[in-house]
């Protein structure tokens, strides 16, 4: 193991012994499904408008939607073709939101990269922390502002919010980008995108997430304490994720 991500951290809060079938053993653990297709087909859309400036966004959503989709079809995952359509209708109006609501949202703004590659050095580890940052911007400000698509049916309430396990990942973001430029923290805020499939209003959703020294430092602590238990060997099974494991009663994790 040469560096952390933190879909890889997410899987070992989950269950230890799922991170260590699926990322030391090398067994397939979930693979997509009709919503992850969505997700990463609307998260290539917002990228191209913002850094190529698609011409017909909505047509280059179908294409790479179509695209994913028949790649999880090829893989054997089941495929709900009335989801699908359904998913098609509600995109139209996540597409021509997007560009709005970042300018209502944030004003004046330049665009500085999207997809990063974050690859740092981890204090006290041989290690690298791995992340793609979705979308750094710049305002007159000077604030740099990273930025992470996240699609979703309605919305997040206020315990999904503010979960570390869901908001540590700008935490390590912040941080670690903050790192790689040599930027001062305080100068680096980040928030979360929620592209809402089925919500009545506010379909395109920016909230800002803080991350204090003490966040920070709690985050840090998670990320070394993952590092020291698969260093070690310590692939405890978590029994309050059995029954949401692909794993669970099969020959891997019986």
């Amino acid at each position: 193991m040469k560096h952390v991500s933190f879909s890889q951290l997410k899987d070992w809060y989950f269950c230890p012994f799922y991170h260590k079938l699926v990322r030391i053993d090398g067994l397939k653990g979930f693979r997509g499904n009709t919503f992850t297709a969505f997700g990463n087909a609307i998260h290539d859309t917002c990228e191209g408008m913002l850094t190529e400036g698609l011409d017909k966004p909505y047509d280059f959503f179908l294409k790479r939607f179509d695209k994913v989709l028949t790649e999880l079809k090829s893989d054997g995952i089941e495929i709900d073709e009335g989801l699908v359509e359904k998913m098609e209708e509600q995109a139209r109006p996540l597409v021509d939101l997007i560009l709005p609501q970042l300018e209502e949202y944030f004003g004046e703004y330049e665009v500085v990269s999207a997809e990063e590659l974050l690859y740092e050095d981890i204090d006290d580890s041989e290690l690298k922390y791995k992340g793609f940052i979705d979308l750094v911007l710049r305002t007159p400000d000077g604030k740099t502002h990273v930025i992470d698509w996240k699609s979703c049916s309605w919305g997040w309430d206020a315990r999904k919010k503010s979960d570390p396990m869901v908001t540590y990942q700008l935490t390590f973001y912040k941080h670690y980008y903050a790192k790689k430029h040599g930027l001062d923290p305080k100068d680096v805020e980040t928030h979360f995108a929620l592209l809402k499939r089925t919500a009545k209003q506010n379909n395109v959703e920016f909230f800002r997430v803080t991350s204090g020294q003490i966040k920070t430092n709690n985050a840090l602590n998670f990320l070394n304490k993952a590092i020291y238990n698969i260093q070690k060997d310590k692939h405890i099974k978590n029994r309050l994720s059995c029954s949401k494991c692909d794993f669970y009663k099969t020959e891997h994790c019986p």
